[in-house]
């Protein structure tokens, strides 16, 4: 997830340069995010890091405020897909769920697995806090709704995954997470873009190891993929739901917003083309070059986001991958001053961040591919 706080940003420009500084200021390369142990595993989720995500509170009157009598069809026929709960027996060990030799397997690829599992049981599971949240504080029958199915959802993602590490003897504690972990305030149009993306990236990234490994299966390093398909259905209408919320006000995606916009695809994007440029070892196991991987999850996005949002990023453009590079490259440099420590590792340190700095406004100030949105946000997925 996105490191930085927006309510302490201008503008575009100025949120590109202090946003690539916050997203990098906690490598988790200068971090061992190893768990043994399920005290270790939640000590990693608890952490703030790109691998760890934070937990999010927002301004829950104005969310209750929210008129969806504009999307009304729409909105009712979601919910009522939502309600009809199609994984509602999905995410449930059974044919198919072979056992993993966890002690046998390489450490370095055994450590990468687990930083997975855990980094997406925690994802998970804060989606299903700050929904569950905002069912409980709401009063807008339509809002609550919502919230309430989709904190099911995230609610079983999250218990599923936990499941699958006490295979390999480790838990994350998911209820001392709730009590203790830092939460970070978004305004709700904040939660809307980040979240919206998230999910749809979320879908885009699940769908796409699903088809590889369909066509690869002796790349599957675990059963748990076997899930996907349906598991990124769910990601997928949640994204629906948010995509929704923002048609109810014309405002969230026209004027100074897209500006926004921009911002969260580029710090989404680049977030997640650092982070998975972090775990060689998971990604070679499984049959994966971490560019292709970027660059199919990037359009898969880019094609979806056009039902809401009126640009995409140009991903052709001749600096996006150089910036991703350089990015990448950046973090290398934060993550061995951090190393270092001392004068010498603090000046390394400040190196790296002003390149990331430099190489996320230079990504940022690409020029963004403009189109007409449709009139109807619906969308199935088909990939």
């Amino acid at each position: 997830m996105i490191e930085f706080d927006p309510r302490n940003l201008a503008d575009g420009k100025r949120a590109a340069a202090e946003g690539a500084t916050a997203v990098l200021d906690r490598d988790p390369a200068a971090e061992d995010l190893g768990a043994a142990n399920s005290d270790q595993a939640t000590e990693v989720a608890m952490q703030d890091t790109l691998l760890t995500p934070r937990f999010y509170t927002t301004d829950f009157d104005e969310l209750d405020r929210v008129d969806v009598s504009s999307v009304r069809a729409d909105w009712d026929e979601l919910i009522g897909r939502m309600k009809a709960d199609p994984n509602k027996k999905h995410f449930r060990k059974g044919e198919g769920w072979e056992a993993v030799d966890w002690d046998g397997m390489e450490p370095q690829l055994k450590k990468e697995l687990i930083d997975f599992l855990i980094s997406s049981c925690t994802a998970e599971f804060s989606g299903c806090v700050l929904y569950k949240e905002m069912k409980r504080r709401g009063s807008n029958a339509d809002i609550t709704e919502l919230f309430g199915l989709m904190a099911r959802d995230e609610a079983r993602h999250a218990g599923f995954i936990n499941d699958a590490l006490r295979e390999a003897g480790i838990a994350v504690n998911l209820g001392f997470l709730t009590q203790a972990k830092k939460y970070t305030y978004f305004r709700p149009k904040f939660i809307y873009y980040a979240t919206y993306l998230s999910e749809k990236i979320g879908y885009a990234r699940y769908i796409t190891i699903y088809r590889h490994l369909q066509q690869h299966p002796e790349y599957r390093i675990h059963p748990i993929f076997k899930w996907f398909e349906q598991w990124c259905n769910d990601e997928f209408g949640h994204g629906e739901a948010f995509a929704l919320l923002m048609k109810t006000d014309p405002k969230l995606t026209s004027g100074h917003n897209v500006l926004w916009i921009k911002f969260f695809l580029t710090a989404v994007y680049s977030t997640m083309y650092v982070r998975d440029h972090q775990r060689p070892a998971f990604h070679k196991a499984l049959g994966i070059d971490p560019d292709w991987y970027a660059k199919e999850v990037f359009e898969k996005t880019s094609a979806i986001s056009t039902q809401i949002f009126p640009i995409t990023l140009d991903l052709e453009h001749p600096r996006w991958q150089k910036g991703l590079e350089r990015l990448q490259r950046a973090s290398l440099n934060v993550s061995d001053g951090k190393k270092r420590g001392g004068v010498g590792g603090t000046f390394t340190r400040v190196v790296g961040m002003a390149k990331a700095a430099a190489a996320f406004v230079s990504i940022y100030t690409i020029p963004a591919i403009r189109h007409d949105v449709p009139a109807s946000t619906r969308m199935e997925p088909s990939y």
